[in-house]
């Protein structure tokens, strides 16, 4: 027996309305619906904990940080020497080019030698018959190995595209493969496999850091940071990456778990798009950073790759962060206060995706607008309820869906979808508890760019001053007292927020791509 047809509540303009829903399935509650109640009670905010899968090996964070490294080679050895300049701290990774053996093959000492040591172990080095063969190496990407032989992934050229806290995001403008055995015989398998892996192009929109954790938000960052720093304890000793997004996953893993060196050799690769700029207000430098992280779970081009996969990760999965910060003080910490107080930096988070249903697009050079066909229509969302329990996890609430497809069309297409995810919404939030619902916004954008009447920036604008106020924002210090004045002229009789503000909740946009 199907239940009452419910009101359901959306978000449109400047406050919520109601309007009539669609007819619900039967409130059966299938595994990954319980999943999805239990982590919305559970997990409230994102300060902490990142959803990654759990079958995957957790790639933690490196204690010690080289951003220099030479490369020297004979027909039996690779030395790698890795530096960090600043620090005057160096190590020596050894590799043995004769043997197939991975616990054999590569040697670490974890010997830290100073600069007039490491001079004089270069020397021995060249005396002993070896060559440099690669210097100036900015970062290591990992290993791989594909029908025989390993190979080094190494970055060996890069440029400067942002500073957050005094620390600099990179983007790689040149790589390398380096083979480990010596002159190798190569097989016309072996040659396919190395094209293909060449084929995708490091140099176009990937980023890394060596000392700030770009696979996390800021606010994530942040606390952690405090919170280390409150236990007395290493800062990034126990932290991991966010795995999701770092797209050397493989490569970082051949080179932790297969051939077992430390995690201070290789770095994490991001891709998607970071840029910083400056903007004068008032006289005042202002500087505003994006990060777009896209996932490499379930990751392809446009048509190819749509909708979701049976473990709940949707295609075009971007995650995207605005960072906004002065430059009184470069450091996240402030002189002579707390470790990461500085009230400077503030953020907000942003997600895209596709559609978490099963359908797919038939790319064709006849058609301009390929079919949508729904492939299965699955009467609990199971997927779905995934994909939002990982969003819960990620982010806490409210998820507010903010879907720009088209809603009416003479022939269905993109309506249909919407429809399908509209009533998988409402299913989905039969089972949430009151106030801990999704909200649901599906506005025809491309509608309202054909409405002469219609201010779309207008509109969107309104969208997003009331998003904020739902989700709030990532600040890392106190509220300012003139914003509190403010809010007391308004009516608002809360008092001076004294500590960091924690952004709640996250936008979920989408449209057909």
């Amino acid at each position: 027996m199907l239940p009452e047809k419910p009101k359901r509540q959306i978000l449109l303009g400047a406050g919520l309305v109601e309007d009539e829903g669609v007819p619900l399935k039967p409130a059966k509650s299938p595994p990954a619906v319980v999943a999805l109640v239990w982590s919305l009670l559970i997990h409230t905010t994102f300060l902490l904990d990142a959803m990654s899968s759990d079958t995957e090996h957790p790639l933690l964070r490196p204690t010690v940080i080289l951003n220099g490294f030479d490369i020297y080679e004979s027909k039996t050895q690779l030395y790698i020497v890795g530096s960090n300049e600043s620090e005057g701290y160096y190590r020596v990774l050894r590799i043995s080019r004769t043997t197939s053996d991975l616990k054999r093959m590569v040697e670490d000492d974890g010997v830290s030698h100073s600069r007039e040591s490491i001079r004089q172990l270069a020397t021995s080095i060249q005396a002993s018959g070896m060559k440099l063969v690669v210097a100036g190496v900015c970062a290591i990407l990992g290993f791989v190995r594909f029908t025989k032989g390993y190979y080094i992934s190494l970055v060996t050229g890069r440029r400067p595209v942002a500073l957050l806290g005094g620390h600099h995001v990179y983007h790689v403008e040149d790589t390398r493969l380096l083979s480990i055995t010596y002159r190798p015989e190569r097989s016309d398998v072996e040659e396919r496999c190395i094209a293909r892996f060449r084929n995708v192009d490091l140099t176009k929109n990937f980023y890394y850091s060596h000392t700030y954790d770009i696979t996390h938000t800021l606010q994530r960052n942040v606390c952690m940071w405090r919170n280390c720093a409150q236990r007395g304890s290493s800062q990034t000793g126990e932290w991991k990456y966010h795995s999701m997004f770092v797209w050397n996953y493989q490569l970082i893993c051949n080179a932790t778990q297969g051939v077992e060196i430390g995690t201070e050799w290789t770095i994490a690769l991001i891709h998607g798009y970071v840029d910083q700029s400056k903007l004068s207000i008032f006289g005042r430098d202002v500087y505003i950073t994006l990060i777009a992280r896209r996932s490499r779970i379930f990751a392809g081009v446009r048509y190819l790759k749509r909708g979701v996969n049976s473990a709940g990760y949707v295609a075009n999965d971007v995650e995207t962060e605005q960072i906004i910060n002065t430059m009184e003080v470069t450091s996240f910490d402030m002189p002579y206060g707390r470790p990461f107080s500085n009230p400077g930096y503030s953020a907000y988070v942003q997600h895209r995706g596709s559609i978490p249903l099963f359908w797919s697009q038939e790319t064709s050079g006849i058609a301009p607008k390929p079919p949508i066909e729904i492939n299965v229509r699955d009467p609990y969302f199971v997927e779905a309820g995934r994909h939002f329990d990982s969003l819960f996890h990620r982010y806490g609430t409210p998820i507010i869906v903010l879907s720009l497809i088209k809603t009416k069309e003479r022939a269905k297409r993109e309506s249909a979808l919407g429809e399908e995810f509209s009533e998988g919404i409402h299913y989905l939030n039969q089972f949430l508890p009151r106030g801990k619902k999704i909200r649901y916004l599906a506005w025809d954008m491309s509608r309202a760019k054909k409405n002469r009447q219609e201010d779309v920036l207008a509109i969107l604008e309104v969208i997003a001053e009331e998003t904020l106020t739902l989700t709030g924002y990532f600040h890392n210090g106190s509220e300012l007292y003139s914003n509190y004045l403010k809010r007391r002229s308004a009516g608002d009789t809360r008092s001076q927020r004294k500590g960091i503000r924690l952004q709640t909740g996250i936008v979920r946009s989408n449209c057909i791509d």
